[in-house]
């Protein structure tokens, strides 16, 4: 219709910074979350150090794998962080790694993942924060593409025909582990809702360093199934979510599926975005989202 914008993703502009070969960043999560951002670290950083002064706190709402806040925190890009997730088990697996990381690794290091012992985690009822986040670990780094969600399976074949313990490394996942307990003191963790934590945060005028906040939701805009099926908490009112944004003030960086609903609420709030092309788990090419309260690619 003549006079509606046009929310072809040809008219949005092209990042000058290329998504990074994952195998060049550090891979600081030791969990394999689907729809994980390592890819997207180089913007991160040019994002987060051209803020001025450094902001003190770093939020993402929705933690999953939170390889973004590891490495803001880790690579001094933020003071500190604050992540939260509404996945229970998820949840766990963090309060597991921050406040509990020796007992985690002593399992990590005595665990055998055997097909039959895996479906045996998978069936019990794990009565404390760290059996749960054990639990949790174990089908992540097991399961076909490290998905969670209910109906995930296993693979039969693997890589190098390891089949289940193709992505069980003991030693790798216990660094990581003991690498976050090393900078616990500097991120917080919430089990909670991300949209609460975003219209809980207090107005940037009264904080002494920004807040900058990281957003990596569910991809189930226009009825995109990518995130019903990866993730068991996937419902997400999008419009309430960039209103909060728009109404926190806090410096943002967000991510997103291409969609003409989410270009319409872009333009609505005035915010800014880049498209990248990066690859799926797939090798497929596919273009992504990066949505900012200002221009800063």
């Amino acid at each position: 219709m003549l006079g509606e914008p046009d929310t072809t993703l040809e008219q949005v502009p092209i990042s000058p910074i290329p998504a990074v070969n994952v195998a060049t960043v550090p891979q600081r999560s030791p969990l394999r979350y689907p729809g994980g951002k390592t890819w997207l670290i180089p913007h991160i950083r040019a994002w987060l150090s051209g803020m001025t002064p450094k902001p003190g706190l770093l939020v993402e709402p929705f933690a999953g794998g939170a390889i973004v806040s590891l490495t803001a925190v880790m690579e001094g890009l933020a003071g500190r962080s604050l992540l939260s997730e509404i996945d229970r088990d998820v949840a766990a697996f963090w309060q597991a790694a921050l406040c509990h990381s020796d007992e985690l690794i002593d399992r990590i290091q005595r665990f055998n993942p055997t097909r039959e012992g895996i479906e045996r985690l998978h069936e019990s009822a794990p009565g404390d924060v760290v059996s749960r986040g054990f639990r949790t670990l174990v089908l992540n780094r097991t399961r076909r593409g490290g998905i969670l969600a209910h109906g995930a399976s296993l693979p039969r074949i693997g890589e190098a025909g390891k089949g289940v313990a193709s992505r069980w490394y003991p030693e790798t996942i216990s660094r990581r582990i003991r690498a976050i307990a090393k900078h616990a003191h500097r991120i917080d963790f919430r089990q909670t809702d991300g949209l609460e934590i975003i219209e809980q945060l207090p107005p940037p005028r009264n904080a002494p360093t920004p807040t900058a906040i990281f957003v990596d939701p569910p991809y189930t805009a226009a009825g995109k199934q990518a995130g019903k099926r990866l993730y068991n908490h996937n419902g997400l009112d999008h419009p309430g979510l960039f209103q909060r944004l728009a109404q926190s003030e806090a410096d943002f960086l967000m991510t997103y599926d291409h969609s003409p609903e989410i270009l319409d609420l872009t333009r609505k709030h005035n915010f800014h975005a880049k498209r990248v092309n990066m690859k799926n788990t797939h090798h497929a090419q596919i273009w992504e989202l990066v949505i900012t309260r200002r221009p800063v690619f």
